[in-house]
C-alpha cells in the first residue's frame, strides 16, 4: 500500500473489508464515495496469484483508474465499447500470456462468447463488481447486463464476488446479495457520509445567475453543473464562456469523439467546468472537483448522492448546491406516470421523489435529512447551509390555512401562479374572468411576495399537505393531512417568509492549500503545480495521476530533501518517486 500507491493508512472500514477479501469470502461493501472502494479490490489484486476481473458501467471511470495503475506499475487494462481494435487486441494478448493483474470490463462484454473459458485460463481468482446497485431492480440505475456477472462466475469456476456501491438501502442490498452471490456474502456498511461536502439547497428564481455568482466565488476551481437538457448544457456554458470562465457542455447530442475530447479536456485540466447531462460524470474518476451544482430537481435521493460524490473524491473539502423549483416536482411525477413501468415500481418511484422534495425543504440539518433517508441517525452536522445559517421556525398555520383556502375555495383547479395572484390581491384577466376577486381568500396574503407565497408552498407540499395529481394538469389539492390544518385540527411550524434560502453557501469550501500560510509555501506550491501540469501534459495524463493536491501541499510543507524522506510523504510510492523523485526535489531545492 504504501510503496504502490503512497498511502500511510487505511481509511475507515478498509481494512475489514480487505480481510475478507483476502481471505477469499464472498463481500458486499457499502462505502461512501472517496472513502477508497477501489483500493479493497486493487490490493488483493496486487498480492494475490492470477487474474482479478473488475466489472464496472463506467468506462471513463475504467479508464482513469486503468491510467493510474499503469502511472503506478501495475499490469491493468480494460475492455470497452471505446476501445479500438488495435487497443482490445493488446488487451486480449495480455490476458493470454497471464501478465495482467487486473482486467476491467464493461457489462455488455460479459456476453463475449468463450469469455469464462478464456478467464479461467488465465487464472481469475476475483471478481470484483464495482457500482453494484446496478444488479438490483428496486436501485437507482439498473442494468440487466449486471445480471450475466451470477452466470459467468459459475462458469469460471465459481471465485469469490467483492461487490461495492455507495448508494444501496436495505431492499436494493437484499435484492443484490438474491442476485449476485450463490451463498450469504460478507456485509460491511461503511455508513453514507461525506463529511467534505458541504450540502447547499436553494430555489431557483434565476437559475444562471445564481450559478454564475456561484461559479465566481470558485475560481481557478474544477466543477460539474448537471443541467435537465441538451440546450441548458449549452446555454449554461456559454454563458459561463461569456464570463470568462473555461466551460463546457457534454451531452448525448454530441458526437461520441467530440464527447470524449471534452471529457479529457475536463479530467486533465485543473479549473475546468463540465455543464452536462446526468450522462456525464458517471465514473470519472477525477479527485480534485471541487463543486457539483444541480440546476434542477434530480431524479432521486440515490442519484442526487451519486452525482454530489463527484465533487471532493480526494476527501479535501467541497461544495454543492441544489437549485430547484415546484415545476421541476411536477414534472418529475408526470415522467413517472406516463413510464412505462408497473404500478410497484411508480408507487417506489413517487414515494423516492417525495423523498427529495422533503430533503430539499428539510428544516433542520441537512445532511441528518439525507443520512436519515439511507438509516443512519447523526447530530447537526455543522456543515450545510442549515447549520450555517439555521432557520428559527414559526407557527404557520395561519399561512398555510390562508394558501389551502385559496385552493379549496378555486375548486382545487388551477397552478400556483393563479393562486398566488388571487393571495396577493393581484388585478389580472384570469382573476376577473373567474370571479376570483370576489372571494373571501382574494387579497388575504397581499402582505408577501410572489417568492416569499412560492416558499410558503413548497413547503406545505414538502411537509404533504398539499399536492398535485400525477394525472392532472397542473392544479394543485389539498391532502388528508392539509385538511387537518386547514380547519384547525392540526398546526404546522414552517420557516418565516423572509428566511428564504440564500442560493449559495457564502463561502466557497477551503481546499488543500490552504494550509500553506507563508508567501514562501504558497510559491514553491505554485512551482509544484506547475511542474506536475508539465509532467502530466508530457505524458497525455491528468495531473492528478502524478501526484494529488494534498501531496504537492505536503511537499511544500515538509520540504524533503533526499529520496528516502520524499517517500514518506503521502501519495509518494516507489514508482512515483523513482519516475518523478529527482525532478520535485529539485524544484524544492531552488526554492529553499
Amino acid at each position: 500500500m504504501r510503496d504502490v500507491f503512497g498511502f500511510h493508512d487505511f481509511r475507515p472500514g478498509q481494512a475489514d473489508i480487505l480481510e475478507a477479501v483476502l481471505a477469499r469470502r464472498d463481500v458486499l461493501a457499502v462505502m461512501p464515495t472517496g472513502r477508497g472502494k477501489s483500493l479493497c479490490f486493487q490490493l488483493p489484486a496486487m498480492l494475490n496469484d492470477g487474474l482479478t476481473l473488475v466489472v464496472s458501467p463506467l468506462i471513463a471511470l475504467m479508464r482513469d483508474q486503468v491510467s493510474a495503475l499503469q502511472a503506478a506499475g501495475v499490469e491493468a487494462a480494460s475492455l470497452t465499447s471505446a476501445d479500438d481494435a488495435e487497443a482490445r487486441e493488446t488487451t486480449w494478448r495480455k490476458l493470454d500470456e497471464g501478465v495482467l493483474k487486473l482486467l476491467y470490463l464493461a457489462p455488455e462484454r460479459l456476453a463475449v462468447p468463450g469469455l469464462a473459458e478464456r478467464l479461467g485460463r488465465a487464472g481469475l481468482n476475483l471478481i470484483a463488481v464495482d457500482e453494484a446497485h446496478c444488479v438490483s431492480q428496486w436501485g437507482h440505475d439498473f442494468r440487466p447486463d449486471y445480471l450475466r456477472i451470477a452466470e459467468l462466475a459459475r462458469a469460471a469456476g465459481s471465485p469469490p464476488i467483492a461487490a461495492f456501491t455507495a448508494t444501496a438501502d436495505a431492499a436494493a442490498r437484499r435484492d443484490i446479495a438474491a442476485r449476485l452471490f450463490a451463498r450469504a456474502p460478507d456485509e460491511f456498511v461503511a455508513g453514507f457520509d461525506r463529511p467534505n461536502l458541504f450540502l447547499s439547497v436553494a430555489a431557483r428564481r434565476s437559475g444562471q445567475q445564481q450559478i454564475l455568482d456561484f461559479v465566481r466565488a470558485r475560481p481557478d476551481r474544477a466543477g460539474i453543473i448537471y443541467c435537465t437538457s441538451r440546450k441548458a448544457c449549452e446555454e449554461m456554458a456559454a454563458r459561463l464562456q461569456k464570463a470568462g470562465v473555461d466551460a463546457l457542455a457534454y451531452h448525448a447530442g454530441l458526437e461520441s469523439a467530440e464527447r470524449s475530447a471534452r471529457q479529457d479536456r475536463f479530467v486533465k485540466s485543473e479549473a475546468s467546468v463540465m455543464c452536462a447531462t446526468i450522462a456525464f460524470g458517471m465514473g470519472v474518476d477525477k479527485p480534485d472537483v471541487r463543486y457539483v451544482v444541480h440546476a434542477g430537481l434530480p431524479k432521486t435521493v440515490e442519484a442526487y448522492y451519486q452525482e454530489i460524490g463527484r465533487a471532493g473524491r480526494d476527501g479535501e473539502p467541497a461544495d454543492t448546491l441544489l437549485l430547484w423549483s415546484l415545476g421541476d416536482a411536477a414534472l418529475r411525477r408526470r415522467q413517472i406516470a406516463e413510464s412505462e413501468a408497473d404500478e410497484a415500481r411508480k408507487a417506489m418511484e413517487l414515494r423516492r421523489l417525495g423523498a427529495l422534495i422533503a430533503y430539499c425543504e428539510a428544516p433542520r440539518c441537512r445532511r441528518q435529512a439525507l443520512l436519515a433517508y439511507f438509516g443512519e441517525e447523526t447530530g447537526p452536522c455543522g456543515h450545510c447551509d442549515l447549520c450555517a445559517d439555521p432557520p428559527e421556525l414559526m407557527d404557520g398555520t395561519v399561512l398555510a390555512q390562508k394558501a389551502m383556502s385559496a385552493i379549496a375555495r378555486t375548486g382545487q383547479r388551477f397552478g400556483l401562479e393563479h393562486l398566488i395572484c388571487v393571495l396577493r390581491g393581484a388585478d389580472t384577466e384570469k382573476v376577473r374572468a373567474h370571479g376570483h376577486d370576489a372571494l373571501p381568500t382574494y387579497g388575504v396574503g397581499a402582505e408577501l411576495s410572489r417568492a416569499q407565497w412560492m416558499g410558503v408552498f413548497r413547503q406545505l407540499f414538502a411537509a404533504g399537505l398539499i399536492d398535485q395529481p400525477v394525472d392532472g394538469h397542473g392544479e394543485w389539492v389539498i391532502t388528508p393531512a392539509g385538511k387537518d390544518v386547514l380547519f384547525g385540527r392540526a398546526q404546522v411550524r414552517l420557516r418565516p417568509p423572509s428566511a428564504e434560502r440564500a442560493p449559495a453557501p457564502s463561502r466557497a469550501a477551503p481546499d488543500a492549500a490552504e494550509a500553506l500560510k507563508t508567501p514562501q509555501e504558497r510559491k514553491l506550491y505554485s512551482a509544484l503545480r506547475a511542474l506536475r501540469l508539465e509532467l502530466a501534459r508530457e505524458a497525455g495524463k491528468p495531473a492528478y495521476t502524478v501526484f494529488a493536491d494534498r501531496t504537492l501541499v505536503e511537499l511544500a510543507l515538509a520540504r524533503p530533501q533526499t529520496l528516502d524522506a520524499m517517500g514518506g510523504v503521502f501519495g509518494v510510492g516507489a514508482r512515483k518517486l523513482e519516475r518523478y523523485g529527482e525532478a520535485f526535489l529539485a524544484v524544492i531545492a531552488a526554492h529553499s
